[in-house]
């Protein structure tokens, strides 16, 4: 791929800490606008969706993750991400909570995460020029704007390491197309494809990688899927760029009862079984 030749946790499009509030601090957020000024408001989501709860939204088969209502179709799998809240004395996690929902399709994969946003402006110009600095600073790649369906998105390439236990995980067919001069420099560039809407009070990121980036039958299925999306912001207080609180689907847990194992994070509805695997 000709890099920028298309269109394309506990911060948006990173895994950083929280940031800490001091009890009684007034957020962005919430904050109150100054005497004789009325409050702006953000700019409302892409005509046709994403969707605000309190809005009119197309009644459509959805999982219910709480902060998300995400759409269900054909071939879709879906998998929760956790972040670990406690550890044992080596590091392993003891306890975990939800942090991103996971939407999968053939060879393509879109995480979905929503935060809180100031009642009078939208974040996703900062948090673009933020996670741009970040990629190109920390990770050594190159980011490139450019318009999408939903305004303006991030394309960034990274380099994703090639060692050997990366490798041997690696479906056989998915290794055999790796060039070996990649293979022999240990890494291969990775294209990220980052999408972000501004709504009232809140932000929705989407983070897309795999075959969709250049595929467009595989994108326009997870172009449907984010546009069809509704987020609950709820009333609570919450600071700018604070992750709105996610929950396990009802049809997660009755999957979990059928299943062989106890802890279930990949769920397809149209598929007579759920696919099972550890939460990390």
């Amino acid at each position: 791929m000709a890099f920028g030749r298309r269109r394309q946790a506990e911060e948006p499009a990173k895994e950083p800490a929280n940031e800490p509030q001091t009890a009684g601090e007034e957020t962005g957020a919430d904050a109150p606008a100054a005497d004789g000024e009325a409050p702006e408001k953000a700019e409302a989501p892409a005509a046709g969706g994403p969707w605000d709860s309190e809005d009119e939204h197309p009644e459509l088969q959805r999982l219910d993750f709480g902060s998300l209502q995400v759409p269900v179709a054909p071939g879709l799998g879906f998998q929760v991400n956790f972040e670990a809240t406690q550890v044992d004395d080596e590091g392993n996690p003891l306890d975990g909570r939800p942090v991103a929902v996971l939407v999968q399709y053939e060879e393509s994969a879109m995480q979905l995460q929503a935060f809180a946003a100031p009642k009078r402006s939208g974040i996703w110009d900062d948090i673009r020029r933020d996670t741009a600095n970040d990629i190109q600073e920390d990770a050594g790649g190159q980011t490139q704007e450019h318009e999408g369906p939903f305004g303006p998105e991030l394309l960034a390439m990274v380099p994703a390491a090639l060692t050997e236990e990366v490798l041997a995980e690696m479906p056989q067919e998915m290794r055999e197309q790796i060039p070996a001069e990649f293979i022999e420099q240990g890494w291969a560039p990775q294209v990220i494809r980052f999408i972000g809407v501004d709504g009232p009070r809140w932000f929705l990121q989407a983070v897309v990688q795999g075959a969709a980036i250049e595929d467009e039958e595989q994108w326009q299925v997870l172009e449907d899927v984010f546009r069809n999306v509704v987020v609950v912001r709820g009333e609570s207080p919450m600071p700018p760029r604070e992750l709105l609180e996610l929950q396990i689907p009802k049809e997660f847990s009755e999957a979990a009862e059928d299943g062989e194992e106890e802890n279930v994070e990949t769920f397809d509805p149209f598929e007579r079984g759920p696919e099972i695997t550890e939460v990390r």
